[in-house]
């Protein structure tokens, strides 16, 4: 069977994306910062490992890359994120505030992406998936607040369209998601859409996935969004 790699599987979108790969006989390598105590994760029925990976730190992710060396995986999933503080104008912003942010969200999923890159083209479906947000659209999610999530998930989707060209000729495809307005700890109970029904889409799209779709920033639904 396949394997899919999900970072930041402890919760949310990732618990979920654990979950329903599991369920379907994937095999599943679920990251989290630490694995001890991880709850529903650790319960998850199938074939599930679990390992720790901090991708702000690039020892941990080296380490990472070396346990699992070897191993194909068809689907990466970059989702380890963080929101930061909020809300946030141009009067709030500071350096202390953005600077993790930024390294979580839009360069981390490069590093990790980078480190993993010979499981992945070593699969037989080869795809990167990058969760980012419409809060990342300068078309469509501007707006006068947010400034640290909207430009972290911004540079994420430049970030991952250049890396989209340098890999894709290798047979890679590298996508980025707009996961809906979903409800998890990060987009709260009045968020229009389940877990479920989010990452079940997205699952669908991903399945029919070609080179074609290389360095497509879609919603969850899979339909092309703005830049």
């Amino acid at each position: 069977m396949p394997t899919v790699l999900i970072t930041g599987a402890n919760r949310g979108i990732g618990l979920e994306f654990a979950k329903e790969y599991a369920k379907d006989g994937w095999k599943v390598i679920a990251t989290c910062r630490n694995p001890v105590g991880v709850g529903e994760l650790g319960k998850i029925a199938g074939d599930v490992a679990v390992y720790s990976l901090h991708v702000d730190d690039d020892r941990s992710v080296k380490r990472f890359a070396a346990d699992i060396k070897g191993t194909p995986v068809d689907v990466l999933i970059n989702n380890a994120g963080v929101y930061g503080p909020k809300p946030v104008t141009s009067a709030d912003a500071s350096a202390a505030d953005w600077a993790p942010v930024f390294l979580t969200n839009a360069m981390s999923p490069l590093f990790v992406s980078r480190a993993l890159l010979p499981n992945v083209l070593a699969s037989e479906r080869k795809v990167i998936v990058n969760i980012s947000s419409i809060m990342g659209s300068i078309a469509n999610g501007s707006g006068p607040s947010e400034y640290i999530y909207r430009s972290s998930k911004a540079a994420l989707n430049m970030v991952m369209a250049c890396y989209a060209q340098e890999v894709g000729p290798e047979g890679a495809t590298v996508v980025m998601f707009h996961p809906g307005w979903v409800r998890t700890d990060m987009g709260g109970p009045q968020a229009t859409l389940s877990v479920e029904e989010s990452v079940s889409n997205m699952r669908r799209v991903i399945g029919n996935l070609s080179a074609a779709d290389n360095g497509a920033y879609l919603n969850y639904d899979g339909k092309p969004l703005p830049w």
